[in-house]
């Protein structure tokens, strides 16, 4: 298998040596005060007859570049609806690798236009594109107070589950990145990462289904990339910002944001300080069917709060025109307490030995996240050939001590209470390092190379201790408490090739190797996990441009998701008497086998088929115990699954001051796990619609409202029933645009609960949660600028990182 690689690298590598260089037009548009102007149309035309012969739409920072045309006359027209169209004055072409940089274009605002329509242009909130879909956040009113997690489930074909697992279009296995960088945290601690990043801080999000080899194979339903703002201004500018939220509890948010752009340096801090709340409940009953008439009732009431401190700090560094060096360092810490009371009725055929157990668990969690990285960027040539290069390494720290006191009480006699105290230790550190490099070089006649490669390391050591209360002192219970270590390096390399065939199709292959070796060791049990495999990960994409209106994509990869690191370890986490968590270190990875064909209509509208297979797929299931009561939850790997679904994305606009985006999936999802001799199976074909209203009101008000319904799904061996909700925002502008006041809704019927229900090894569970959705958010940001309003580049990070998400 390496050799076959190697083969390839090579052969891709000699063919990009006996191309031809084709030429770029370039250039960058603004607006009359200054800023990245977005969304321009840009058109080649002939000079003789201003016939189009080519073009593209810029940016959403204006940038924009085009294959140069054939030999001939031409200029260049750019356009937008609500500004003054301008044209270049005509220009030769001399042959195919003829390039040329126009520099910066401004458009003006036509005012008579504006005053004729008396409209604001909006930018579209939801840009749909063959390959992806761009979801701008950037000055939205939902943005406003919210996290990056809560932003996330508001956009097209993403829900989160019950288990805070962030699922694409009905697939789990999400691949997160912010900038560009793989987040390397699933589960839990990718959840705790994204609810401490403000949503302010946000432009825009990359959903990218079925990414290409060049991307890593982690991610069996494809990636979110989060880019976050980029300084576009030359002096000091920056902004301030407070907010007030309630959702059963009470919540805060302040922060500040500083840019600097001075010669060669351009640097920024992001300071963002929150109390955030966590409220839930949860009515679970369970039915034991070999013990009749037995049945356990739980009501949970869970109540927290985290105080979140989050500094973000980096700089790049022009070492000239064509070579550039930056520096990233994020810093987050919060420190949780939080509450949960358990009323449980243990009731049976014989009523003397019914039990009320009251459980009062409180636990306290301090969490440190550090990231540095260290960035190059190369221009090699005026043609479009790059290299890059990170060096990146995360620190994750927490220390989580937990009290479970659990009362006894007798229904059925007068017999004395009992108590029970049990106190956990819970310190874990996770040592992530990862170096990559990467190399793209456009060919001749329309095609493009990419290759690189990638070593990451992560060492993770976690450690669980377990107390016993005896005469009020603390005893070490040597049963429970385990101490385990895991280490996890990944080498990869790919090859990524791309070509135009004709004018009708196109054509991108790549193929991506990865060697996986893991080791767990559980220091007290002295029990070794290892294992070694190296996987190869083809991806095959085919484009045909109908005609100008109407393209059609064909695409399939092979993709990976690697189990948490949390649930590989052996630990038995106590939830209450009734129920306890058991970690899997031998749970394997789980493989997709993804084909897809988007049809891209009018470049607005987007038909997504797509089939998946998943050997070995990860869910939760629940099972017996020794002891017949006790129900024991467990990562497990399902025998396969298989997922059909249509997704419709389809952004319409209403009126010029109406933009409305709307998406609908249809999806079958079939489930099977062998036990014994006997096969459990789940399936089920659901619905899911989300619509996304941005209203322009009068004064200056602009509203959004967020609307979604989720029908019934199969979650492995559960059945979700449906849910629906209906969110709310209001922004206004004061101070000639430089103060926003916002006003949130969110969950505003109180129905996006999540209700369940399995049979499975002598169980009947059924339960009912509701997860604190229902808030209201009041939020206030002033922005400053001093200093010249010049237009600068994006920083260079995001180059060949974050906008190749398209292919480009």
């Amino acid at each position: 298998m390496k050799r076959f690689l190697f083969l390839i690298i090579l052969t891709l590598s000699v063919l990009s040596h006996e191309a031809i260089a084709q030429g770029i037009l370039s250039g960058a548009v603004k607006d009359g005060q200054g800023q990245p102007l977005g969304f321009v149309n840009v058109a080649v035309l002939k000079a003789s007859d201003e016939a189009v012969m080519t073009g593209t739409i810029a940016d959403m920072e204006g940038g924009f570049q085009i294959v140069t045309p054939v030999a001939g006359k031409y200029k260049l027209k750019l356009s937008m609806v609500g500004y003054t169209s301008t044209e270049t004055a005509p220009f030769d072409v001399t042959s195919s690798n003829f390039s040329k940089d126009f520099g910066t274009f401004s458009l003006s605002e036509d005012a008579k236009m504006l005053r004729e329509v008396t409209v604001q242009a909006m930018r579209p909130t939801v840009i749909s594109h063959a390959d992806k879909m761009v979801v701008n956040v950037e000055g939205t009113a939902m943005a406003a107070g919210a996290t990056a997690f809560e932003v996330l489930t508001k956009s097209p074909g993403v829900w989160v589950d019950q288990d805070g697992n962030i699922k694409l279009n009905g697939k789990a296995g999400v691949q997160i990145m912010i900038d560009g960088r793989k987040a390397y945290l699933t589960g839990k601690e990718l959840q705790n990462l994204l609810q401490s990043m403000s949503a302010d801080n946000m432009k825009d999000l990359e959903i990218v289904t079925n990414p290409s080899a060049k991307y890593e194979a982690e991610g069996a339903s494809g990636i979110i990339n989060i880019n976050l703002k980029k300084n576009t201004a030359g002096g000091m500018n920056g902004s301030v910002h407070a907010g007030y939220q309630y959702s059963e509890l009470h919540g805060y948010t302040a922060g500040t944001d500083l840019n600097y752009k001075q010669g060669k340096w351009s640097s920024f801090v992001n300071l963002d300080v929150a109390e955030r709340t966590n409220y839930r409940t949860n009515d679970m009953q369970r039915i034991y069917l070999e013990k009749q008439g037995l049945k356990l009732s739980q009501y949970v009431v869970e109540k927290g709060t985290r105080f979140i401190p989050a500094l973000r700090f980096g700089t790049d560094y022009s070492l000239n025109s064509k070579h550039s060096v930056g520096f990233l360092a994020n810093a987050s810490f919060y420190n949780t307490e939080g509450r949960i009371n358990t009323n449980a009725y243990l009731r049976g055929s014989q009523p003397e030995n019914d039990l009320y157990i009251k459980a009062d668990n409180h636990a306290e969690t301090e969490y440190d996240n550090t990231t540095f990285n260290l960035h190059y960027l190369g221009r090699l040539d005026s043609l479009g050939t790059t290299l890059s290069a990170d060096l990146d390494y995360v620190r994750l720290a927490s220390k989580d001590e937990s009290r479970f006191l659990n009362k006894y009480d007798s229904l059925g006699n007068n017999s004395p209470v009992m108590i029970d105290l049990l106190t956990t230790e819970n310190p874990s550190n996770y040592d992530i390092y990862a170096a990559r490099a990467d190399f793209t070089k456009p060919l001749g006649k329309g095609r493009k190379l990419e290759l690189g490669a990638k070593a990451s390391r992560v060492v993770s050591d976690n450690e669980l201790k377990f107390y016993q209360s005896t005469d009020g002192k603390k005893v070490l219970d040597n049963s429970r408490s385990n101490h385990f270590i895991y280490k996890e390096n990944i080498y990869a390399a790919y090859a990524n090739f791309s070509a135009s065939l004709s004018d009708k199709w196109n054509l991108q292959g790549g193929l991506r190797a990865e060697q996986t070796i893991t080791n767990g060791k559980s220091e007290t049990l002295d029990e070794r996990t290892k294992k070694s495999y190296l996987d190869l990960f083809p991806s095959l994409f085919l484009q045909q441009n109908v005609n100008e209106n109407y393209q059609i994509s064909y695409s399939y990869s092979r993709r990976i998701s690697r189990p948490r690191y949390s649930a590989l370890n052996p630990f038995v986490f106590y939830l209450d008497p009734y129920s306890v968590v058991l970690g899997n270190p031998g749970l394997k990875p789980q493989y997709t086998h993804s084909f897809t064909v988007t049809q891209t209509l009018q470049q607005r509208y987007n038909m997504v088929l797509d089939y998946a297979v998943t050997k070995d797929y990860i869910i939760e299931v629940p099972a017996k115990t020794s002891s017949d009561e006790v129900t024991l939850f467990q990562q497990q790997n399902v025998d396969d699954m298989q997922s059909a679904s249509a997704t419709l994305v389809a952004p319409v606009r209403v009126s010029a001051r109406w933009e409305m985006n709307n998406s609908a999936t249809v999806l079958y999802q079939d489930f099977a796990q062998r036990r014994g001799d006997q096969v459990l199976k789940n399936e089920q074909a659901t619905f899911i619609a989300q619509s996304n209203h941005n209203v322009q009101l009068p004064a200056g008000v602009r509203m959004e409202v967020n609307a979604g319904y989720r029908g019934p799904v199969a979650y492995g061996l559960y059945e979700l029933h449906s849910n629906w909700w209906v969110d709310a925002g209001l922004k206004r502008s004061f101070l000639s645009d430089k103060l926003d006041l916002s006003l949130n809704v969110t969950d505003i019927f109180r129905s996006k609960k999540i209700e369940g229900v399995t049979q499975v090894e002598g169980y009947a569970i059924s339960a009912e949660q509701y997860q604190g959705t229902q808030s209201f958010r009041f939020n206030l940001r002033y922005r400053f600028n001093k200093g010249e309003k010049v237009d600068t580049k994006k920083r260079n990070v995001n180059l060949d990182e974050v906008n190749r998400a398209g292919g480009s």
